[in-house]
């Protein structure tokens, strides 16, 4: 069942590409929101053709990113195409834009001109290293933005190069920073009444997550290292071997590994001086873990997390994409979806989160073809006969 979301009053522009100003179109999309993704005519957003698996010849990640938007085509690039765009934008509450600093400037679309007919305008606009400072104009991947920010430093085993993370973790938190700072000027403007600019860097938002990196430095000299699958000091918690597989277990809290060494016929453990407090226990990490693993490689992984359950200490399978669709919570709480995809039928995605009680958000659909809905919305918008959005399109405007 359809329902309005809690953003369902708004209408927001995209007219970002690639990753952070789609994602935070998509949180924008998945609670409601009109969004309006304006897309190059006869290629879209590079993202259509990103991925590795396709189905049918055509690939899948676009079905996630681009859903719940209305796709219109517009070239941003000629005259007609910007007018249409400062068009839309003047009838919406929020501008998503992730291209380099300066391109809204050079298209005509500044901040100040878009004020002058739009006063309560919010725009994001995400770039890699912000709308001030020497590196203004530089080109920023998430992937740059991981690397300056410290993510990448810190991420991998000690032995080696540094490693990433499975994901473009740099551009999804980007657009999340960025979507959270969107959120709170149309906050704002319920009291002032006027719109503002939100400067999302991406390498500001992996520095935002880096916990205690920056001060360990300044006050103590401390610089974090690789670690591989541990935290230092942060003992137990790690990924422990299982007769068939794995199984991670997170029992660094002083009460819970009492209730650990229960579970494992050994609470002499808990008294032991070396594991006895939070302290002890990471200073004496390797031994813990050696200790740990010897125990939890004889059993499976369903018996580790029986007692694990038993004895209420956190711990979880590894899950890959197989484990996420079979697994009873997943199933109860719907975090993945089935949605209706025109070509392939019902289609697994993740849900939309987080989950509001009163107000949730939904997939009401998968990414749509491009220039989909092109002429509903130059119609319903701006007025636009079919003469003129035959012309428009005949000189490749739209």
């Amino acid at each position: 069942m359809t329902h309005p979301g809690p953003l369902s009053d708004l209408r927001v522009v995209e007219m970002g590409q690639l990753l952070a100003g789609p994602f935070a179109g998509q949180l924008f999309a998945d609670f409601g929101a009109e969004l309006i993704k304006l897309e190059p005519p006869n290629q879209g957003d590079p993202l259509r053709i990103w991925g590795k698996e396709r189905t049918g010849g055509k690939l899948l990640w676009w079905s996630v990113m681009g859903r719940n938007k209305k796709s219109v085509t517009c070239n941003l690039r000629t005259p007609e195409g910007q007018q249409i765009a400062r068009d839309i934008i003047a009838t919406s509450d929020v501008l998503i834009e992730n291209f380099r600093s300066g391109t809204l400037e050079k298209w005509g679309m500044a901040p100040e001109v878009l004020w002058e007919t739009n006063p309560r305008l919010v725009i994001l606009r995400v770039t890699g290293f912000g709308q001030s400072g020497p590196m203004q104009y530089e080109a920023g991947y998430g992937a740059v933005g991981e690397a300056m920010g410290g993510l990448r430093y810190v991420t991998g085993d000690p032995d080696r190069m540094p490693s990433r993370a499975g994901i473009s973790i740099g551009d999804t938190l980007a657009a999340t920073f960025g979507t959270v700072g969107a959120l709170m000027a149309l906050h704002a403007r319920n009291r002032t009444g006027r719109g503002q600019v939100v400067d999302s860097a991406l390498y500001e938002a992996v520095l935002a997550v880096m916990e205690s990196l920056v001060i360990d430095y300044d006050q103590a000299g401390y610089i974090r290292e690789r670690t591989g699958s541990i935290l230092p000091k942060i003992a137990p918690s790690n990924v422990y071997p299982a007769s068939d597989g794995e199984m991670l277990i997170a029992g660094n809290g002083d009460s819970i590994f009492r209730r650990l060494t229960q579970a494992m016929g050994q609470p002499e453990l808990a008294e032991d001086p070396r594991f006895h407090d939070h302290t002890a226990r990471g200073e004496h990490q390797g031994e813990l873990d050696e200790l740990i693993g010897n125990w939890s490689r004889g059993l499976t992984s369903a018996q580790i997390a029986a007692l694990m359950s038993e004895y209420k200490v956190p711990h979880g399978r590894i899950y890959r994409a197989p484990e996420m669709l079979e697994d009873p919570q997943f199933k109860a709480r719907e975090s993945i979806v089935r949605v209706m995809h025109p070509d392939y039928g019902p289609v697994a995605m993740q849900n939309t989160f987080p989950r509001l009680s009163d107000t949730p958000g939904q997939v009401r659909w998968v990414g749509p073809k491009l220039g989909e809905h092109t002429d509903q919305v130059l119609k319903d918008i701006l007025g636009k006969s079919d003469d003129e959005l035959a012309a428009l399109r005949a000189a490749d405007v739209i």
